[in-house]
């Protein structure tokens, strides 16, 4: 393989890669659409916006798909954990608006 050939192959990689990016991000974003309305669901019936049970249910199941798939299961659950960080954060917020336009 030339140096050339390598180039080409490199560009061909990386706009796999570039796609495989962006779907990740359009999952990622109608996953926070439908946690969003978990965060309504759990707010409208004052349900806590954690739920650990589930979560370890989750973590658990990611972990086994990470080793499936041959994806370092501890970068899996790192990844999953920031995420539920995240979905948390907007089930707060979202009661804490709900609770707000209540009080009005």
């Amino acid at each position: 393989m030339t140096q050339q050939d390598a180039l080409t192959r490199l560009g061909e990689i990386r706009r796999s890669i570039d796609n495989l990016d962006a779907s990740v991000v359009h999952i990622l974003a109608e996953r926070f659409r439908l946690t969003q309305e978990v965060g309504r669901l759990k707010a409208e019936h004052d349900l806590p916006a954690a739920d650990p049970e589930r979560e370890k249910r989750q973590v658990a199941r990611l972990r086994a798909l990470a080793h499936d798939a041959q994806l370092d299961p501890e970068f899996a659950e790192k990844f999953l954990n920031f995420v539920i960080a995240e979905v948390i954060h907007h089930h707060q917020r979202i009661a804490e608006q709900r609770g707000s336009a209540i009080a009005e």
